[in-house]
């Protein structure tokens, strides 16, 4: 699944395709693929839409229209593609907005757990969503405190989105690596200065994840080299960059987490 730099990178590419852009009509193939409002009411209000601008919220991509806010998450398998308007819809087209200059853009998402919201709520898509890592809301201290008033392992409770918005099962293990934390260890464990390290190697993770393009790990997302550049994801057995310890895999959560028993010892 696309996390934080995956999305802001799509979004950053989507942006100067699509503003000023009208949207001329919706191809809705999969009714499911629409979350708010129905199929046939979606068709009707979206059509004839100036998009106004293109942003990210938490692992959401927001297209701003005129009258509305479209919702786009990805889930497992979804892909934004923008295409012209003449090449044919694919097998796993679950969306084709038709756009002015004959361009489309085209929702793609092979294993259809992807989901679009049309609305003017804002709240109704992200009301629960914790605070965004680069805003002014993120502080060490509010992390801190946030963490002492839970009791939860650290890596479930890193991939809560109502807790912190945008991490996943990759950057929490990079910034966990980083911050020379344990997975497993208790948030209401964890002390101030370590507090103030997780949110520093959050913030440069993300960071460096966007420089790179985010990751592209398997056939869904394409054009990030982050994957060349992993400490421990996906690195089992391998040696630590910073110790030389054998990196071990173990499962929280049903997600794969790894980490350097040495670096993060818990």
């Amino acid at each position: 699944m696309p996390e934080l730099p995956e999305v802001e990178t799509i979004a950053r590419a989507l942006r100067p395709e699509l503003v000023g852009r009208t949207i001329l009509e919706a191809d809705v193939r999969w009714a499911r693929t629409i979350a708010v409002p129905s199929a046939k009411k979606f068709r009707d209000q979206i059509k004839g839409q100036e998009i106004i601008a293109v942003s990210r919220r938490a692992k959401f991509i927001n297209i701003q229209l005129l009258d509305f806010n479209l919702f786009i998450h990805l889930r497992m398998s979804g892909d934004l593609i923008i295409k012209s308007s003449k090449i044919k819809a694919e097998k796993h087209d679950r969306l084709i907005l038709a756009l002015s200059d004959n361009k489309s853009l085209v929702f793609n998402d092979t294993r259809k757990f992807g989901r679009v919201w049309l609305t003017k709520n804002i709240e109704e898509v992200l009301g629960k969503l914790g605070p965004e890592p680069f805003s002014n809301d993120f502080t060490p201290q509010w992390l801190y405190n946030a963490l002492a008033s839970r009791h939860r392992q650290l890596k479930p409770l890193l991939l809560d989105q109502t807790f912190l918005a945008g991490l996943g099962n990759i950057y929490t293990d990079e910034a966990l690596h980083t911050a020379k934390l344990h997975p497993l260890k208790l948030s209401d464990t964890v002390t101030k200065k370590q507090a103030e390290r997780l949110h520093h190697a959050i913030q440069e993770i993300l960071q460096e994840g966007i420089r790179r393009n985010g990751a592209s790990i398997d056939w869904v997302y394409r054009g990030g080299d982050f994957q060349n550049h992993f400490r421990v994801y996906g690195r089992a057995g391998e040696k630590c960059p910073v110790c030389g310890t054998k990196i071990k895999r173990i499962v929280v959560g049903q997600r794969s987490t790894h980490f350097c028993p040495n670096c993060q010892r818990k």
